[in-house]
């Protein structure tokens, strides 16, 4: 495995710079390691993509996961604000790094991923496919 470390600066765009940084790097299948970091401002998606909530504020990073591919990654953010109140979601572009984000990324090298509508779901799932 192959692995990325990069920092975000204040008022960077914490989806679109991983989604930039997946696509300046080719990579094909790539997972979140960590990241540590705080958001000033957070869009999330809810459960079943029908409600996104904004937050204004001071939210650390709790958690970050997520499977990485070129226009297609699935992310998943835990935050919590100054009195240790938990909120998560998908991540959506528009959460804004307030002080921080060191973001550690893994690339599965003999790996690609993509996505398949599935019926079942009704979602857009992952595709693995291996190279070995």
């Amino acid at each position: 495995m192959k692995t990325y470390a990069f920092r975000l600066k204040p008022n960077q765009d914490l989806r679109k710079e991983i989604d930039r940084f997946v696509k300046e790097k080719h990579i094909r299948a790539g997972i979140i390691l960590t990241c540590v970091g705080n958001l000033k401002k957070v869009v999330i998606r809810m459960a079943e993509a029908k409600v996104i909530n904004k937050y204004m504020g001071s939210y650390e990073i709790v958690s970050l996961v997520g499977t990485l591919e070129s226009g297609n990654s699935h992310i998943h953010i835990s935050l919590s604000d100054s009195k240790g109140k938990l909120i998560g979601g998908h991540l959506k572009e528009g959460s804004i790094v307030g002080i921080t984000a060191e973001i550690v990324i893994g690339e599965l090298e003999h790996r690609e991923f993509s996505r398949k509508f599935d019926k079942e779901t009704g979602y857009d799932e992952l595709v693995v496919k291996d190279f070995n």
